[in-house]
């Protein structure tokens, strides 16, 4: 179930000790490289948009910025190894059940927004693909309610990481972090509102495009053979289905 809004930031002591864990893990598992660290801002009120190719893409966000993290992120993690599921319900996240509105998660963390405070989100809606796809309304609808600055990261690398230790070598990790952008608002409502959420969402995914490759940035490719090949990723899985 979502879990209802809480004081900001909440569970110090464990999410320090997963930090030092997640820092730990992929310096080992990787060779490490951020670019960009001078767009951090000091602190919040901040909403965090990245790409979604890989589940370890928390765990790099985590490592990769310096405040306390609050997610928000769908209720099953079908593409990540059963083994590592309890490490995301460690650290906490206002869980959304895809497939329906997800009010109370939204209200979550909305209300982290406000108390000035730094939410992750994965606008995707999921890491089913390896390359740039259309956001889904969430992230949209975060940054036009609460008014907040955007910061956009790309992660590369991170779908390498096991096919690369199952070869016996550490894949090569960047993490790039662009300028802030926003804020952004939408009036209306209904088909008039979606429509001004659509457009808030591509322009995220355009944030975030050129901190990618040229062969991962899909939909958002300037080369058209490149969004040509990355047609049907943007299905959402559960657009007839929900979760759970």
């Amino acid at each position: 179930m979502p879990e209802p809004a809480a004081r900001y930031p909440r569970r110090r002591l464990i999410r320090a000790l997963l930090r030092v864990l997640a820092g730990g893990a992929l310096s080992v598992l990787t060779r490490w490289r951020v670019e960009g660290r001078e767009h951090l801002p000091l602190n919040g009120p901040l909403l965090v948009v990245a790409n979604h190719f890989s589940f370890i893409d928390p765990v790099a966000m985590i490592h990769a910025t310096p405040w306390p993290l609050e997610f928000i992120g769908g209720l099953e993690m079908p593409n990540s190894p059963p083994i590592v599921r309890f490490i995301p319900r460690l650290w906490g996240r206002y869980t959304v059940q895809r497939g329906t509105g997800a009010r109370d998660a939204l209200r979550g963390a909305q209300a982290v927004i406000e108390q000035g405070g730094v939410l992750g989100i994965f606008p995707e809606g999921g890491s089913w693909a390896a390359v740039l796809r259309p956001a889904r309304p969430g992230a949209a609808y975060l940054a036009a309610q609460t008014g907040a600055p955007l910061l956009p990261i790309g992660f590369d690398g991170l779908v390498d990481v096991f096919p690369c230790l199952r070869r016996g070598r550490r894949a090569d990790v960047t993490v790039r972090i662009g300028p802030r952008f926003g804020p952004y608002t939408a009036t209306g409502r209904g088909r008039e509102r979606r429509r001004q959420l659509d457009a808030i969402g591509h322009r995220i995914m355009q944030h975030i495009a050129p901190l990618l490759p040229p062969e991962r940035r899909g939909h958002y490719a300037d080369d058209p053979t490149i969004r040509a090949a990355a047609r049907g990723t943007e299905v959402y899985p559960w657009d007839d289905l929900t979760e759970g």
